[in-house]
C-alpha cells in the first residue's frame, strides 16, 4: 500500500484478507428470473450461466468491527451484457433512488440486471441540486463535463475501458469568429459561458445575461450532443434575459453579461459551432462516469493522501475477465463499520481487481440486483442520488417457428 492505514487497521485488514480467498473462492451464478428477498436468497446457484456472480462477503477487522461487502462480478466477454449509466428522471437537475433510475432503463429488448450508485453530485444551491460533479456520457450522449483534477471511467470507441483525469476543451465559435470556452449543463457563474442541452431540464435556470437559442442547421448533424463531435446550430432567437425554456430540438448558449461583448455581433439565422473536445480524446465514447479518488491502476493501489475515516463505500472496477460492482455497508455497528479508502483499495486488490474507481459513498452507497436493493443503506432506506452504473441484458431475438 502506498497510503498508510490506521495503526491497528492494517494488521486487522491483513488478517481479514487471509479469509478472503476462502470466502470468495466459490462464486454462485445468479438466476435473474426469480427476484427474492435478501442477498442470501438472491445468490442461489443456477445451472444456466447468466454471466453474473454475487457474494455478500461478511468478514471483520475485529469482533467489534464487522464488515458486510457486496461484490458482483460480470463476465466482460458476454455480448448480451451491456454497461450503461443512468440519470435520475432522465435529467441533470433531478434526484431519484437507484431503483427508480434502473426501472427507467428497461426498454424493449433491454433488461436491467445489476446496478450501483454513481458519481458525487451537488446537494446545495438550488436550483442546481442534483447536478453530477464529474464527466458523464449516457448511451453516447454527453451529459456532464469533467471535474477539474478528478478521475473518471470511460470506454473508448474501440471498447477499451480507461481510468484517468479527463480535461474539457469545450469551445463555442460565434458568427464573428470569436471562440470562448464553455462548460456543459452547469450553473452559470460570473464571466463564464454555459451550454445547456435538453438533458438539463425544463429551462436554463439562469438570471440575466444573454442567451442564444440554437436549432438544427440544414443538413447538419444535431442532438444529442456527443463527446468530440462538432455540433453546428442556427440561431433561432437571441434573448437579453435568462431562464430560457429548453425543448428537445434546441440548445442554448448562455453568456454572463461580463463576456457578451467578447462574443461579437450575431443575428438570427447565423451559424454557431460547438466543439465538445476532451483530453484524452473521447470521440465515439458511449459510456463514461465520474468519481474519485482512483483506487487501483494496473493492480497497484493509487497514492491517497486524504482522510482515513471508515464509511459506506461504492466502487467500480475490472480485470481482464470481469467487471466488478462493489459496495461496502457502513455506519452500522452490528452489521458493518465501513472502510477507509486505502482499506477498500487493498480489499479490491486482494479479490483480483486490476483497475478501480471510488464512487459516491455514505448514505448513497447502494447495490441493486435483479429487482431489489440487496445491501443495507446506512439511512435505513435508499437515498435519492443523481446517477448510477447499470448492467443491461440484451434479449435474444425471437425466432419464428419453422
Amino acid at each position: 500500500m502506498q497510503a498508510s492505514l490506521p495503526g491497528s487497521g492494517r494488521k486487522a485488514l491483513a488478517t481479514t484478507m487471509l479469509l478472503v480467498g476462502v470466502v470468495l473462492a466459490a462464486w454462485p451464478e445468479l438466476r435473474a428470473e426469480e427476484p427474492s428477498s435478501g442477498a442470501t436468497a438472491a445468490a442461489r446457484p443456477s445451472s444456466a450461466g447468466t454471466g453474473i456472480q454475487y457474494k455478500n462477503d461478511k468478514i471483520s477487522f475485529s469482533p467489534s468491527e464487522p464488515l458486510s461487502i457486496h461484490v458482483v462480478k460480470v463476465d466482460r466477454s458476454r455480448p448480451d451484457l451491456v454497461l450503461a449509466t443512468t440519470l435520475a428522471k432522465g435529467t441533470v437537475l433531478e434526484l431519484g433512488t437507484l431503483s427508480d433510475q434502473v426501472k427507467a432503463m428497461q426498454t424493449a429488448g433491454m433488461r436491467p440486471q445489476v446496478a450501483i450508485n454513481g458519481d458525487f453530485y451537488r446537494t446545495d444551491r438550488e436550483p442546481y441540486a442534483g447536478d453530477p460533479l464529474g464527466f458523464q456520457v449516457m448511451q453516447g450522449e454527453l451529459v456532464s463535463g469533467a471535474r477539474t483534477n478528478q478521475p473518471c471511467f470511460w470506454i473508448d470507441a474501440g471498447g477499451t475501458p480507461h481510468l484517468g483525469v479527463m480535461e474539457d476543451r469545450f469551445e463555442v465559435t460565434f458568427p464573428s469568429g470569436a471562440t470562448l470556452p464553455f462548460e456543459l449543463n452547469e450553473e452559470r457563474l460570473k464571466e463564464t459561458v454555459r451550454v445547456y442541452t435538453p438533458r438539463l431540464g425544463a429551462s436554463t435556470q439562469t438570471s440575466g445575461g444573454k442567451e442564444i437559442v440554437l436549432e438544427r442547421a440544414d443538413e447538419a448533424d444535431w442532438l444529442p450532443l456527443k463527446s468530440g463531435k462538432l455540433l453546428r446550430g442556427k440561431i433561432r432567437e437571441i434573448r437579453d434575459q435568462g431562464n430560457t425554456k429548453l425543448s428537445p430540438d434546441v440548445v442554448v448558449v448562455s453568456l454572463d453579461s461580463a463576456v457578451v461583448a467578447r462574443a461579437g455581433k450575431m443575428a438570427v439565422g447565423d451559424l454557431v459551432k460547438l466543439s465538445p473536445r476532451t483530453i484524452p480524446d473521447t470521440t465515439g465514447c458511449e459510456i463514461a462516469l465520474g468519481g474519485g479518488p482512483l483506487l487501483l491502476r494496473d493492480g497497484k493501489p493509487a497514492t491517497y493522501r486524504g482522510r482515513n475515516d471508515r464509511h459506506p463505500r461504492t466502487a467500480f472496477g475490472w480485470d481482464d475477465a470481469y467487471w466488478y460492482l462493489v459496495e461496502v455497508d457502513g455506519r452500522q455497528s452490528q452489521l458493518s463499520v465501513g472502510m477507509t479508502i486505502p482499506e477498500l483499495s487493498e480489499y479490491l486488490q486482494k479479490i483480483g481487481v486490476k483497475n478501480a474507481l471510488n464512487l459516491d459513498g455514505g448514505a448513497s452507497a447502494t447495490v441493486w440486483l435483479f429487482g431489489q436493493v440487496v445491501n443495507s443503506p446506512s439511512h435505513g432506506r435508499e437515498r435519492n442520488t443523481a446517477n448510477g452504473l447499470v448492467i443491461l441484458k440484451k434479449d435474444s431475438p425471437r425466432r419464428d417457428p419453422d
